[in-house]
């Protein structure tokens, strides 16, 4: 099972105050026990939405709109991609973050293939397999 495991904005975020290096070693050690578990599959952080756009749909229309945007508990900061058994597995996981001062996190399982069921067909999973592959292939 794969899951996105979804790292809240703060304040602090949201107002592009970076990390301090004791965090940032502490997150470098919690990254490699991650790795090294084969939990571990992307992560990354984000700069803040004034720095960020959002596209809005309304049937053919398409409306660009400039960060930086409100609601801070609702933002993204970050996010880590893990591989674990279980949710409850990528919960244990996520207890030994080195995270403190209201910091939330969020955990998602990501769908697989056979989620979608027979909507999903042989054609459209030899799709989602080569473009997978093409992207594997520019790393």
């Amino acid at each position: 099972m794969r899951f996105m495991v979804i790292v809240k904005a703060s304040k602090e975020s949201e107002a592009g105050v970076m990390p301090d290096r004791k965090l940032l070693t502490e997150m470098g050690k919690y990254n490699e026990q991650l790795s090294k578990a084969g939990v571990f599959l992307a992560g990354e952080g984000l700069h803040p939405t004034s720095k960020g756009k959002r596209v809005k749909f309304s049937g053919t229309q398409r409306t660009v709109i400039d960060g930086p945007f409100a609601e801070t508990k609702e933002l993204i900061a970050g996010y880590w991609l893990w591989q674990a058994k279980s949710m409850d597995e990528a919960v244990e996981w996520l207890k030994r973050a080195p995270f403190d001062g209201g910091t939330e996190v969020e955990i998602r399982q990501v769908f697989e293939a056979a989620d979608f069921g027979d909507e999903f067909t042989p054609e459209l999973r030899r799709q989602e397999e080569a473009i997978r592959a093409q992207a594997a292939a520019k790393k």
